[in-house]
């Protein structure tokens, strides 16, 4: 697999970040900065962004290092409206709508270097051109729509609970 001793630290952190996030959607709907798995996600999403922008394979300043920087803002906005907003129910649509698409977001990279990787010596996909990597990524992004579309009727609802 060829992979660095930060690329296996950035591997296993980022993998610890994306099982988290999958039990807070099952658990919650979203990924709820106030639990524990929630926690994980936030600071395992920051190291492996951070990490990422140590290793690349196609050398220098790329694409992959601008959706890292990206990720980064995201989760740090919504921590900053989940830290300093606790009481604003238009701050949760923004949160939730953030750490989702960051969420999405780290699922791009991770998709093309899991597909052309494993299984070791016959990948799934020969290079980032691959269609069965479009087709992963275009169900992704539906998921990630309806999922959207679920947190924000979802936020509504506690929304028209809470006074």
């Amino acid at each position: 697999m060829g992979l660095s001793n930060l690329g296996i630290f950035h591997t296993i952190v980022g993998v610890a970040a994306i099982v988290a996030a999958a039990v807070d959607f099952i658990r919650y709907g979203k990924i709820n900065l106030n639990t524990l798995s929630g926690k994980i996600y936030f600071y395992g999403t920051i190291v492996t962004s951070l990490t990422s922008l140590g290793i690349s394979k196609h050398g220098g300043f790329n694409p992959g290092h601008v959706f890292s920087i990206f990720i980064i803002f995201l989760v740090l906005g919504a921590y900053f409206l989940n830290w300093k907003r606790k009481n604003s129910a238009r701050a949760r649509y923004f949160e939730n709508f953030w750490l989702s698409f960051s969420f999405f977001l780290s699922l791009v990279p991770t998709v093309n270097e899991t597909f052309t990787r494993i299984p070791l010596g016959h990948p799934l996909a020969k290079d980032i051109k691959d269609p069965v990597i479009g087709n992963t990524l275009l169900v992704l992004l539906l998921f990630f729509a309806v999922g959207s579309i679920f947190q924000f009727r979802k936020q509504q609802l506690i929304n028209k609970i809470k006074p």
